[in-house]
């Protein structure tokens, strides 16, 4: 993870509407942060969404974050972040 980066400067006010990303901590809140620079990812956009969130966090956070998330990311999101990384496919949501 980058330790100086202003995350305001990279991630979309639309996605944090509900928060100030000013004050947000790319250390403390990446529970928060990883999901939802890529809540409104899909296949067409995904490889451009993954690449603004490798600006900051590692494979390693990225997959473990979401692996763990609460947040509503989408099964196809868990499979397109697993095969990026060539780690075992998770899925947010059983059927």
């Amino acid at each position: 993870m980058k330790t100086k980066v202003n995350i305001a400067n990279i991630v979309s006010k639309k996605v944090f509407w509900d928060m100030d990303v000013n004050k947000l901590s790319i250390k403390k809140d990446k529970e928060v942060i990883i999901p939802r620079m890529l809540l409104a990812t899909n296949e067409k956009t995904f490889k451009e969404d993954i690449a603004s969130v490798e600006e900051v966090y590692t494979a390693n956070e990225i997959y473990s974050v979401l692996k763990n998330t609460k947040e509503r990311i989408s099964n196809q999101i868990c499979r397109m972040v697993a095969a990026r990384y060539n780690k075992p496919t998770f899925l947010r949501y059983k059927f």
